[in-house]
């Protein structure tokens, strides 16, 4: 059968968004595609490129309220073509964000894309031979406003922190025991002071620790050719001198007990650690920084917050971030 003259004509499909009128008028801040799933490359410090799997938020404003939508697939398609040809930089999402804007052109004026992803590094133990993989959660977010680029890195660093109130306790008990154990005015025997020194009924009591989270959100200055990831995971866990271990032998363990002991630190101690480590980097503009110790005395958690105090700013907001 040949075919009908309906079959060699091209079909035009019906674009509801473009042709109907909104029911109610009003510009609208943000419309875009949420936890769109991709892959994301980064060029590491050894000139090594790494793949993750992320979730991509991308967004324009809708500046004319006579318009009922944007075009939802042109940024789908800019976040693939974007994120599976070429390693994310500091340049790569501003070109993303711009073929956001050119794609939109006459219907927005602001861009924004965030990305989330675990970021794999393999860790040396502290003692032994040993070394594991840790992830720490990454987040890279871009915003073009009017022509004005910000770029935000935020990272999450687990760690352990001793509480010192708790350690002071534990050292007056082990005092008392001392002072039950070795009467007053006899004399000390240096060899059964060291055996009960290695006894749990000389050392009675022990502080509580906890697994600790830092989360920090880092406005950098627009020279980066590549995120500092690790640079900035290193100078946080150098800063707090505790960071949660892979690979543990015994010999490991004993020196995370060694480090613990050497650290104690309220949620303010590590807070403080923070702050004073980012304001000596200058390749940071701004930042936000949380300290949360998940205690294990209650079922709360102890948090400290802290910024740079940059006017126009991160707010010290306990709860998330918003700009002044």
């Amino acid at each position: 059968m040949a075919p009908s003259n309906l079959d060699n004509t091209a079909r035009v499909l019906p674009d509801v968004a473009k042709e109907a009128q909104p029911a109610h008028a009003g510009v609208l801040d943000w419309v875009g595609m949420g936890e769109i799933e991709m892959p994301v490359s980064l060029v590491g410090d050894d000139g090594r490129t790494s793949t993750a799997g992320a979730r991509v938020n991308a967004f324009v404003n809708l500046k004319r309220p006579d318009v009922r939508g944007i075009h939802m697939s042109r940024l789908y398609l800019h976040v693939d073509k974007a994120l599976s040809n070429e390693p994310a930089t500091p340049g790569a999402v501003r070109r993303l964000l711009k073929d956001f804007l050119e794609s939109h052109a006459d219907l927005s004026d602001r861009a924004m894309v965030s990305l989330r992803f675990e970021h794999l590094v393999r860790r040396p133990a502290l003692a032994s031979d040993n070394s594991g993989w840790k992830t720490y959660p990454v987040s890279i977010t871009g915003v073009m406003d009017r022509g004005q680029f910000a770029l935000e890195l935020g990272l999450t660093v687990a760690y352990s922190s001793t509480c010192p109130c708790s350690a002071a306790l534990a050292r007056q008990l082990i005092q008392e025991q001392f002072a039950n154990d070795f009467a007053e005015g006899g004399s000390l025997d240096r060899e059964a002071v060291l055996a009960w020194l290695g006894t749990e009924q000389g050392i009675r009591a022990t502080p509580h620790s906890q697994r600790s989270y830092a989360e920090v959100k880092l406005r950098l200055v627009p020279s980066f050719q590549n995120f500092p990831i690790v640079e900035i995971i290193d100078r946080i866990e150098q800063a707090l001198k505790t960071p949660v271990q892979t690979a543990v032998k015994r010999v490991d363990e004993q020196a995370f007990a060694l480090l613990n002991g050497q650290n104690l630190m309220f949620c303010e101690d590590a807070a403080r650690r923070m702050q004073a480590a980012l304001e000596r980097d200058e390749r940071i503009s701004d930042f936000w920084l949380r300290a949360s110790h998940h205690e294990s005395l209650h079922p709360h958690d102890a948090v400290a917050v802290a910024t740079k105090g940059v006017p126009g700013g991160y707010t010290a907001l306990p709860d998330g971030l918003a700009s002044r």
